[in-house]
């Protein structure tokens, strides 16, 4: 129709003059087109309007049911429905602190009720308890008039069903007498809680330790009285008098999935006293001192004016860099890469040879050599060439013995994916000496240039810390990257693992396997490893145990296969910082010849970090199945802590010194039997910085 009035209309023009008659003619013309033609749009918009707009009010009408269930979940003290709710929704969408036509909240009807699980539960996701109860006396006068009002129901509905002969409406009265019945006894429940409910006993372990040099940490419990009201809320309050008196400030704290608190803005070298309260519905309870009663905001540092040991560190190796870049540009080996701009056609047909050459192509088989491949996983799934390999490309194909040196080498380039082109170009000087070393090293250079162009790909990630040898002689450096995002390449695709490992055909015997099936019959270990080693700790302090083994060519140290790029260790507690009367009296005890050193004072931090470091060495120990009488003989490393990152601190649990590194063929007693493996130092200290 609409193609058929167009045609109608394009005669009736034709015919026609070239204009219309007057600007009234314009007009009806433009309304009569508009009006034909914008008839399906306009009743289409106003369809997808209206459409939207029952969408809006079914999802309005089933919050609004959510939020009617939840109030009956906790009203029925379900306390399983009332999670689901909770996980199902948002505090929003269940509108968890808007209050019911009854002036309550959730909370208010757990806590009357003295559901400590449900009220745990609801104040864990954001719940508060109803503005309306500004006061003792309001919250006694609001439940008296619920309670009231409920029993003055029932009586009419009791009434009315007992003088109404027996009939529908009686049917649904009966329903509602029962409904009303039901409240009352819940409201009555809600007055007697409250009633006999009393103010809740003070927190317990409360603990105030040094969180920097300007800040102080508090933690504390729940109160242990089972017979006071649930806790909604707490109080801490800070002084430098043990009276507080004047107090210095204070905070709520509401939010009670983590109960602690960090009083921040402190002057370093101040005494600060510390007390914690907690509240309920009849109001806050008695405080309680924390334990040390105070605290001096203070770092380890300033016991000897230490500065950090990375400051600038960083910056000014990206400096040196820098400067290097600057001197090479006007170096005779970017002589090629200044003039290669100007001919494009030799670069072009170049880059076209580059491709035909059998060099630029991925490898099916080995011979005997050095090559590098490079394993990019993302979740079960692995990268591999159209003939379902692995990628892998020669290094140098009359290389039989890989040198550490030449594998550490290596390992440091990998931090430089992105400058190859640049080493390449500095390393091209040397190549006609008769270094072998530097002939080796440039050819890992061309093979990861070349890996980097077949694959497209710029960062090849991490190297895995021992290259994977066969008895033919062939030896493959391992690359391993996580791919986070769905991309897409031309030369290689996406493949199952399990399917890879069961479709390959092996063309070497189980006794002999050639390094290519070794490398695919332990993928998934490797995968494992590179996914550990990019694990990182949650704040605290910690108890580390360094161990050394030494070989001809190199040193290894011996972590957790759980955490490979992390000394095996235990957490001492979650403040990683030391203040400098902690570190004062580790320095103490670091000096004195008594294996044991007398203990500190009770209610100190010093105490508490002795407590602390016993229960902490006990554990270490044990991982590292070492007896704990075997270890009279440790020693902590006084020199400092080390500090990663500000958040993350280490203590060191070091062996007598003739023990802590172990050379061949030495009887080593203090290496753990299972779960933890040897890295070579070079490797470890890369995969912490990363």
């Amino acid at each position: 129709k609409m193609t058929q009035h167009m045609r109608d209309l394009q005669l009736a023009q034709a015919r026609k003059p070239p204009g219309p008659s007057s600007p009234n003619a314009a007009k009806r013309l433009y309304r009569n087109l508009s009006g034909k033609f914008r008839v399906n749009y306009t009743s289409f918009d106003e369809g997808s309007l209206a459409g939207r707009g029952e969408k809006e009010k079914l999802r309005k009408s089933y919050l609004f049911q959510s939020n009617a269930a939840l109030f009956e979940a906790v009203e029925l003290q379900d306390l399983d429905r009332v999670q689901e709710l909770l996980k199902q929704y948002s505090p929003e969408e269940l509108d968890l602190n808007t209050p019911n036509s009854e002036g309550l909240l959730p909370l208010d009807i757990a806590i009357m009720t003295n559901n400590a699980p449900i009220a745990r539960a609801l104040l864990q996701a954001g719940a508060k308890e109803s503005p309306h109860f500004v006061s003792l006396e309001s919250r006694s006068l609001h439940l008296s008039t619920l309670v009231r009002e409920a029993e003055q129901r029932v009586n009419e509905l009791t009434a009315q069903v007992v003088n109404e002969a027996p009939n529908t409406d009686c049917s649904e009265k009966e329903k509602q007498l029962k409904a009303w019945e039901w409240r009352y006894r819940l409201y009555k429940r809600m007055k007697a809680g409250f009633e006999h409910a009393r103010v809740p006993d003070a927190p317990t372990n409360v603990h105030l330790s040094v969180a920097s040099s300007s800040s102080v940490q508090v933690t504390f419990w729940e109160p242990l009285s089972v017979n006071s009201a649930v806790v909604t809320k707490y109080k801490v309050e800070w002084s430098c008098s043990p009276t507080f008196s004047p107090p210095l400030g204070e905070a709520v704290i509401d939010k009670l999935k983590n109960l602690h608190f960090t009083i921040r803005g402190l002057v370093s070298g101040t005494a600060y006293y510390v007390q914690v309260s907690a509240y309920n519905m009849k109001g806050w309870g008695p405080p309680q001192a924390s334990v040390p009663p105070f605290a001096i905001p203070s770092n380890w540092r300033e016991y000897d004016g230490r500065a950090p040991r990375r400051r600038g560190q960083a910056e000014a190796l990206d400096h040196l860099l820098g400067q290097v870049k600057t001197v090479h540009q006007h170096c005779v080996c970017h002589e090629p890469c200044k003039i290669q701009p100007q001919s494009r056609k030799h670069s072009v047909s170049k880059s076209l040879k580059h491709l035909f050459h059998p060099s630029s192509k991925f490898l099916k088989t080995l011979k005997r050599g050095l090559y590098l491949t490079a394993i990019f996983y993302k979740d079960d799934n692995i990268l591999v060439t159209h003939e379902d390999q692995i990628p892998v490309v020669e290094i140098d194909d009359t290389y039989s013995c890989l040198l550490m040196q030449d594998f550490l080498w290596f390992t440091k380039v990998s931090c430089m994916w992105d400058e190859i082109l640049w080493l390449r170009q500095c390393v091209t000087v040397s190549q006609s000496s008769c270094s072998c070393i530097l002939q080796t090293r440039f050819k890992m250079l061309l093979a990861i240039s070349q890996m980097q162009g077949l694959l497209g790909i710029q960062d090849l990630g991490q190297v895995f810390f021992e290259p994977v040898k066969d008895k033919q002689g062939n030896i493959l450096i391992v690359t391993l990257k996580e791919v986070k995002t769905n991309q897409t390449f031309e030369s290689v695709r996406w493949v199952p693992i399990c399917k890879l490992q069961t479709s390959r055909k092996s063309v070497s015997s189980p006794e002999e396997p050639t390094a290519l099936d070794t490398l695919l019959i332990s993928v998934q270990d490797k995968l494992a490893y590179h996914q550990r080693s990019s694990h990182a700790l949650s704040p605290g302090l910690y108890l580390g145990y360094l161990k050394l083994c030494s070989a001809v060519d190199q040193i290894r140290v011996l972590v957790p296969e759980r955490l490979p790029n992390i000394l095996c260790h235990v957490k001492i507690r979650s403040n990683p910082n030391i203040s400098r009367e902690e570190w004062e009296w580790l320095q103490k005890m670091a000096s004195v010849e008594e294996p044991v050193p007398a203990e500190p004072e009770a209610e100190t931090s010093q105490n508490h970090l002795f407590q602390e470091l016993q229960v902490a060495i006990k554990e270490l120990m044990t991982l590292v199945n070492i007896p704990l009488q075997e270890a009279k003989d440790f020693r902590l490393y006084s020199q400092e802590v080390l500090d990663f990152g500000g958040q993350v601190s280490f203590l060191l649990l070091l062996p007598p010194s003739d023990d802590v590194c172990t050379a061949p063929g030495q009887n080593n007693p203090y290496t753990p039997c299972s779960g933890f493996l040897t890295l070579p130092l070079q490797i470890f200290e890369l995969g912490e910085e990363r």
